[in-house]
């Protein structure tokens, strides 16, 4: 029997979710790395895609929300080869794909080739490196291939046209469609050149496509619904922990939305 690709797993689980998938973004490590192993566990039973983030020093992407908990999860000593050792342990538990979300410098620091190698071991789809081009995606996207592991390709809106094209028509597992020029984290209106952007994303891509940045509540998701196929949700999740909700009960209250 044929095993699927990571790529395949993803697109696979975002239409089985028809009409709307949630992807759950977590950091790893945070608040520590055994809650963290808890919280993964708790929202994979709810959510459609785990997001699992990499702490890192200079995270240019996130706001700061999910800065206070990269900073707090490596104040404890949370490594990449700690997140491995974690996800392997409770793969079996795990019933919604995994994907990593970090940095360029930590998985490079590590190895391509040993990442993708404990990536696919540890049962993870695929990558999401913000900070990585795609004119430089060779770097990861060799060694994950090799392993049947997905790279997730991102796009804004202030992509030019053709590039946004070319980027949608060429990605696999889904397409990231950032929702706003900032970082992760602030308040998301719903504007009708955002609506103009997603549809356009859609049109162009080969595969799904999930918005993301700045997703908080029911209402955000019921305006997205028509507009792409799902929407990653992270600092509303971290700002559940603090406030002694789970993460899958966050989850549950966005779903009402769709």
């Amino acid at each position: 029997m044929t095993t699927a690709t990571g790529a395949e797993t993803i697109e696979t689980a975002i239409r089985d979710a028809a009409p709307f998938a949630l992807a759950a973004y977590l950091m790893a490590g945070y608040p520590s790395m055994s809650a963290f192993a808890g919280h993964l566990v708790e929202v994979s039973d709810v959510a459609d895609l785990v997001e699992v983030g990499v702490p890192f020093t200079d995270p240019m992407a996130d706001g700061l929300t999910i800065q206070k908990a990269a900073d707090r999860a490596l104040e404890h000593g949370t490594t990449l080869p700690a997140i491995f050792d974690t996800l392997t342990e409770i793969a079996p538990d795990l019933r919604s794909p995994v994907l990593l979300m970090g940095y360029t410098n930590p998985f490079l620091s590590y190895g391509p080739e040993r990442t993708a190698e404990r990536m696919a071991a540890a049962g993870v789809s695929g990558a999401i490196v913000p900070d990585l081009p795609s004119e430089e995606q060779a770097l990861l996207s060799g060694p994950l291939a090799h392993h049947g592991l997905a790279v997730i390709d991102l796009v804004t809106p202030v992509t030019p046209e053709p590039r946004l094209s070319a980027i949608a028509a060429g990605a696999e597992g889904f397409v990231y469609a950032v929702t706003v020029t900032g970082t992760t984290g602030g308040s998301l209106e719903i504007p009708a050149d955002l609506v103009e952007y997603l549809d356009t994303v859609r049109q162009r891509a080969g595969c799904p496509v999930l918005a993301g940045f700045g997703i908080r509540s029911a209402a955000q998701v019921k305006a997205l619904a028509s507009h792409v196929d799902g929407a990653v949700v992270g600092t509303a999740l971290i700002d559940g922990i603090d406030r002694g909700i789970g993460p899958g009960e966050v989850v549950r209250q966005l779903r009402v939305g769709v």
